[in-house]
């Protein structure tokens, strides 16, 4: 977008996990300048671990890390899904953050950035003038709670993101990353991006066969929270196997795969099919309000196994508040029908044997979302269940398990929910060779921050951001979460017609 106005110059840095490049100073791509040549550097930041990269490539190009020991240019901005989660643990790095989406204010907000700094505007002028302009928070200037801004309003999506650039050294080869669908109507009571992400929108089929014709990939990976919700799936997917090229798709509801759907994909060669059942039983199912019958999954399998998928897999969540051994058990005996409907069914006996893989990931309870007032599970604990459902997965031919890494879970959680004084640590890390070490170093308590449930009233650090649900909505659905009751999905009407979450004043 910004490349697309005359009046902007867009260079592109990559900064390699060390935040150098070829072990010297950040260059910028298109025309090897330095980094901190250029008046703005605007980051686009996706995970929590990416928090590293910023101190260090900063350093690296000779600018002070910190906001408070910069006097002149450049300006540090920071954009992507933590700047409208939790800001705070890198906010004293950061001049200026753009909350939520790339709207009608982004390209005019930049235009003004511009017209400042060729009027010879100094950095606090700059920031006192544009603090408190649509979808930006500048930290401890800006008037919070600073309102997300969203691109669209309940409809359709449209501005599907995609990738900006198509390369044999990208971790997708040759992919063209294509957004189907954003937001979730289902409203999983763990998932970030169905809260952060409202209203849940779908693409226009017109506009992703225009990005796919404008960009002509070799092949296309569909993303989105959920891609068999959208109704134009398989229409589109037909289109793209007219334009001769190769497809992917990211994780599917169970209950949303067809018979139709699932023959078609394996004609077009699609081996793996990848299901989400996140609880081991009924009950934890019913405390994240997954909203998923048992039959429909274990149709899924049935299904799966039917017409010869290769590969199975199942992803799962461990570390609920208040889990128990008995929970787990009853995983075993799903995990006993699914293997049992695989040996009943032609395509999952030994001439295409469907191998299962269980990848299993320990619980971050995330800002914004119900379980923002949950204690998380301690490592110890975390690293004991893992080892059991590795155990149990044991005696299944044909049955592999994956888990992830419990210290890196906390850790991901430490940066999530923390405040402004994990710069700090963040700065530790980048200085003395990553987060094990700074551990040691931090004087911070990692257990306050992750180890206690949070009282109502508690504030948060991230509550300088309002996404536009409301709090007393989020309490609301922790409160049910521990009763273990399920909550109605958005209507499929649009947030016009439903008053629960607060996203009705977007409309």
């Amino acid at each position: 977008m910004l490349s697309e106005e005359p009046g902007l110059a867009v260079e592109r840095v990559f900064p390699d996990k060390r935040g150098l490049i070829d072990g010297g100073d950040p260059t910028t791509r298109e025309s090897q300048s330095p980094l901190s040549s250029f008046p703005v550097i605007a980051w686009s930041v996706t995970f929590e671990e990416d928090f590293l990269i910023l101190p260090r490539t900063l350093q690296a190009a000779g600018v002070p890390p910190l906001s408070a020991e910069r006097s002149r240019l450049p300006l540090v901005m920071v954009g992507g899904p933590p700047a409208f989660l939790n800001p705070a643990p890198i906010a004293p790095f950061v001049d200026i953050f753009w909350v939520g989406e790339a709207d009608n204010n982004f390209i005019p907000f930049f235009l003004t950035l511009k017209q400042l700094i060729f009027d010879g505007a100094d950095r606090e002028t700059i920031l006192d003038t544009i603090k408190d302009l649509p979808g930006v928070y500048v930290p401890g200037k800006s008037q919070t709670p600073v309102r997300r801004v969203v691109s669209s309003g309940p409809g359709p999506l449209v501005d599907p993101g995609f990738s900006c650039f198509i390369s044999g050294h990208a971790t997708f080869r040759d992919t063209l990353l294509l957004e189907v669908n954003r937001g979730c109507p289902y409203g999983c009571r763990f998932c970030a991006a169905g809260f952060i992400y409202r209203p849940p929108r779908n693409a226009d089929i017109d506009e992703l066969k225009r990005i796919v014709e404008l960009t002509d990939p070799p092949k296309i990976g569909l993303v989105g929270t959920a891609l068999t919700d959208w109704p134009d799936l398989l229409p589109f997917l037909k289109w793209i196997h007219g334009q001769k090229k190769k497809f992917s798709l990211s994780s599917m509801r169970a209950d949303g795969i067809t018979e139709e759907l699932l023959i078609y994909l394996r004609e077009r060669g699609i081996r793996t099919i990848t299901l989400a059942l996140e609880g081991a039983s009924e009950r934890l199912r019913n405390m994240m309000s997954k909203k998923l019958d048992p039959e429909d999954f274990l149709n899924a399998v049935r299904l799966c196994a039917r017409y010869g998928v290769n590969h199975l897999k199942m992803y799962l969540i461990a570390g609920w508040p208040d889990e128990t051994d008995e929970d787990y058990e009853e995983l075993r005996d799903f995990l006993e029908k699914i293997v049992q409907i695989r040996s009943e069914e032609p395509g999952g006996r030994k001439k295409h044997f469907m191998r299962i893989t269980i990848g299993v990931s320990s619980l971050v309870p995330k800002p914004f979302t119900p379980f923002q007032w949950a204690p998380m599970t301690g490592e110890e604990a975390l690293n004991r269940r893992m080892k059991m459902l590795t155990k149990m997965v044991k005696p299944y031919k044909g049955v592999t398990l994956h888990h992830d890494n419990p210290f890196q879970a906390r850790l991901q959680a430490l940066l999530a929910r923390g405040g402004e004084e994990l710069a700090d640590f963040i700065l530790l890390a980048a200085e003395h060779g990553g987060w094990k070490k700074a551990l040691k170093r931090w004087d911070g308590d990692i257990d306050a921050t992750l180890s206690r449930e949070r009282t109502k009233d508690e504030f948060f650090p991230w509550e300088v951001i309002d996404i536009g649900v409301k709090r007393e909505h989020l309490w609301k659905e922790w409160s049910r979460s521990k009763k273990a009751q399920v909550s109605p999905k958005c209507s499929p009407k649009g947030c016009t017609h439903c008053v629960g979450c607060g996203m009705e004043k977007d409309s």
